[in-house]
């Protein structure tokens, strides 16, 4: 297996790197800032140069800015979307390019969210940009479908991360995420990486948007 890392921090990256040789010797980190075309582009072109193609691309950078629509800034608005959909735009359309090039198909993922599926008046920007992936995915598997590239996206609930978990939200913050949550707790990254696997191997679905959420979105 050859994996290609890309991320904004290089110390984040560098220790995902080291993290990933534990599994494959053939992984290479590149630092990366999704929201920049040019970017973007570049890191496809290395990953090819490196391996000689790209079979497999995974969209999943993404930030978070709180404020109601009344509150927020033009500027985190915009920050948001530049990162959340307008990166997955960018990473969609060099992995199709070159994968239409090698001519043999291809899975192309990206992590959206529940978010982008219900309101939350609390982060506009994000529920506008993971909504914007979750419909650009369906968009992209039609146009892409014919060169047997297949499109999807992952859906999670609230997962247990460094970001969210009892250090960082308090006892009664994660109780009260789990509450929202009609099996009874969040959930994991190795279940969404589960989900992430089943949309690249699975090779007759395309355009779907995969929710992973302990049921949240079903009540």
């Amino acid at each position: 297996m050859r994996i290609r890392i890309a991320l904004r921090s290089a110390k984040r990256g560098a220790e995902a790197e080291a993290k990933l040789k534990e599994i494959s010797p053939d992984v290479v980190y590149h630092q990366t800032d999704t929201s920049n075309e040019e970017e973007v582009k570049s890191l496809v072109d290395f990953a090819v140069e490196k391996f000689g193609s790209l079979d497999i691309m995974f969209n999943n950078a993404g930030i978070g800015i709180q404020g109601t629509v009344d509150q927020m800034s033009g500027e985190d608005f915009r920050k948001v979307i530049d990162i959340n959909l307008n990166g997955v735009f960018y990473g969609i359309k060099y992995a199709a390019i070159q994968m239409k090039k090698q001519g043999k198909g291809g899975a192309i993922v990206s992590t959206s969210s529940i978010e982008g599926f219900i309101g939350d008046p609390s982060i506009p920007s994000y529920n506008a940009a993971k909504g914007g992936v979750n419909i650009l995915t369906k968009s992209s598997a039609l146009a892409l479908a014919k060169d047997g590239i297949r499109v999807n996206t992952v859906n999670p609930g609230y997962i247990t991360t460094g970001m969210v978990n009892e250090d960082t939200m308090g006892k009664e913050g994660i109780k009260y995420l789990i509450s929202l949550h009609p099996l009874g707790r969040l959930g994991t990254s190795e279940e969404i990486a589960h989900g992430v696997i089943f949309l690249i191997e699975n090779e007759f679905v395309t355009g779907f948007n995969l929710l992973i959420d302990g049921g949240y979105t079903a009540q």
